[in-house]
């Protein structure tokens, strides 16, 4: 089994007095799609935003590619090839497709086939059919596209994966699938937070199971799948 890529042990946050993470433990190695999976609230957008260095956190172990990230600034952590697509998109309204592609287009650092441009509008149709449209003319689900497609620009090795099919129609929540399941392909490893646990049932090979800010669960997809306490203790299914 190959060396986890990004490797956490005991994280730890708080927004001010009122803690959220209390020592989580989770890995993700190459090409593997790992679920964060909880409740509204559980604690997921922040274990990203900790890992990613957009908020103060703690951490036994915060290490990527083997080497610790604890406290680094977050473009420092980007620059090291982990991307992140934040649940509000945040992209550039006022470019169009193809110029948001481009401001974040960064050579990667291993062996792999770059993304390019062409590449990503072969896996995102819908997007090639608007290269030349303007953000702030995108729908939701499509601006949640575009976003992946930018990240994957940089060529990360890692991508962290904030709530994919939140609020989208169910014809792209597929094409997200597909695209994940492509990222998987290429070797880059997903770290996803999601509360719709079919649609992580279908790309995940792990789920880790958060509640109230602790881990409750981790184990296979085929385990969380098949475990309804779990589902209707943590999920409310």
């Amino acid at each position: 089994m190959s060396a986890p890529l990004l490797d956490v042990a005991g994280l730890s946050a708080a927004y001010g007095r009122a803690q959220v993470l209390f020592g989580l433990s989770l890995d993700v190695r190459p090409g593997e799609v790992v679920a964060l999976i909880g409740r509204n609230g559980a604690g997921k957008t922040t274990t990203l935003k900790a890992i990613m260095g957009l908020i103060p956190a703690s951490a036994e172990r915060l290490a990527f590619k083997g080497q610790s990230i604890a406290g680094l600034s977050t473009y420092r952590i980007a620059r090291l090839g982990l991307g992140y697509v934040p649940e509000d998109r945040r992209i550039f309204t006022d470019l169009t497709v193809e110029e948001n592609l481009e401001v974040g287009r960064q050579a990667g650092q291993t062996g792999r086939s770059p993304w390019t441009p062409e590449r990503l509008f072969r896996l995102f149709p819908n997007l090639a059919e608007m290269r030349g449209r303007r953000g702030n003319q995108m729908s939701g689900g499509e601006q949640q596209m575009l976003t992946i497609a930018r990240t994957l620009m940089g060529n990360p090795d890692a991508i962290l994966l904030d709530e994919p099919s939140e609020g989208i129609a169910p014809v792209i929540v597929q094409t997200m699938a597909e695209a994940v399941l492509a990222m998987k392909a290429e070797g880059v490893a997903v770290l996803l937070s999601e509360q719709n646990w079919a649609f992580a049932g279908a790309i995940a090979d792990r789920a880790c199971v958060i509640e109230r800010g602790e881990m409750r669960f981790q184990g296979s997809m085929a385990e969380f799948l098949g475990n309804e306490a779990l589902r209707a203790e943590t999920l409310g299914v």
